[in-house]
């Protein structure tokens, strides 16, 4: 549930990131400003950054959706002259929350969901307190995948993969009586990921009309024949050997493995940029980073880092699987940060 008490933060830092490597627009050379395109129209432009005159570590953590995003960025930002360390631990949104808001191990949250009510909550009890800002880096489809070996599973509706990750059905025959009576091999995200938390809410949840996640996480976690890890290389591993093994992970993971996996329809769409740009495919979801005002105060290289992987996210995003956040979204991310830079 996005909280409505995350709210944006605008805090004077301007100075310090100055001096700390980020150029005004003003003082870009000739040849640079003729080698960069001119923004589009109404297009949020942030102030040009160098990478080499940040100084200091970043730590990141989270979603194991968004690291794959994150290290793409961050492989680029080195390339371009930062000499820190970037740390970035894949352990769920839900463990990435919990060092961001929890023990503010963290600078920065990567999520495949929005922060929730108790971990803004968490934020503000720590000492200084945090305000998390959300900044929207682009958007995902959760893949259904099976191994290229099953030769019964090429589409499912709403309501057969409820069965179908659920205590309702043992075998895939009791999901739907032309498959095979073959145990259904269930290989999930861990209970800390928000691509587990995100399939429950739009599947189960809404399928049983359950009230309460908990207790349609219950109805996952209960059914036999269960693998939950927060590694989606376990899942894929898991699931490519197995003609009656199904799972499911962010599309990235699927496009890495497509050769060992199929993707599967659901309601007779597929996962794709247009169907996931568009809402049609039912698992399509917003990817986030989150990051805190006085964060970025005390640390420039964090600002710095953020700038740079909104300005640049666009470049990469498909290649590493996933696909852009609209205009509207990312500039909406521009103007956060913008506001935070007043």
């Amino acid at each position: 549930m996005r909280s409505k008490m995350l709210v944006l933060v605008s805090v004077i830092i301007a100075a310090s990131m100055l001096l700390a490597g980020f150029v005004p627009a003003t003082t870009v050379s000739a040849a640079a400003a003729a080698a960069t395109p001119a923004p589009a129209a109404g297009e949020v432009e942030l102030p040009e950054v160098d990478p080499f005159e940040l100084k200091g570590n970043i730590y990141t953590a989270g979603s194991s959706t968004v690291g794959p995003l994150s290290e793409a960025i961050q492989e680029l930002f080195v390339q371009d002259g930062f000499e820190g360390e970037i740390k970035n631990d894949i352990i769920g949104s839900g463990g990435g929350f919990e060092r961001f808001c929890k023990t503010g191990e963290t600078d920065i949250a990567n999520a495949s969901r929005g922060i929730k009510d108790a971990e803004v909550e968490n934020c503000g009890k720590l000492t200084p307190g945090r305000t998390p800002i959300e900044f929207r880096v682009g958007t995902d489809a959760i893949a259904i995948v099976v191994s290229k070996s099953n030769d019964f599973l090429t589409n499912v509706t709403k309501a057969e993969l409820d069965k179908i990750f659920s205590d309702k059905a043992v075998n895939w025959s009791d999901v739907n009586k032309a498959w095979p009576a073959q145990p259904i091999k269930r290989f999930i995200p861990g209970t800390d990921s928000g691509t587990f938390d995100f399939f429950v809410e739009t599947i189960t949840q809404k399928v049983n009309k359950i009230e309460k996640l908990e207790d349609a996480k219950k109805i996952v976690l209960n059914a036999k024949n269960v693998q939950a890890s927060e590694d989606d290389n376990v899942l894929v591993q898991g699931v490519e050997g197995d003609k009656y093994a199904i799972g499911y992970f962010g599309f990235a993971y699927y496009q890495q493995q497509k050769d060992n996996l199929k993707a599967v329809s659901i309601d007779g769409v597929e996962p794709n940029f247009e169907n996931a740009e568009s809402g049609k495919y039912v698992l399509s979801r917003p990817l986030f980073i989150y990051s805190d005002a006085a964060i970025l105060k005390s640390k420039p290289q964090v600002a710095g880092f953020i700038n740079y992987y909104l300005t640049n996210v666009n470049q990469v995003i498909e290649k590493v699987g996933y696909f852009p956040a609209s205009d509207e979204a990312l500039n909406a991310s521009k103007q956060a940060l913008l506001d935070v830079l007043k």
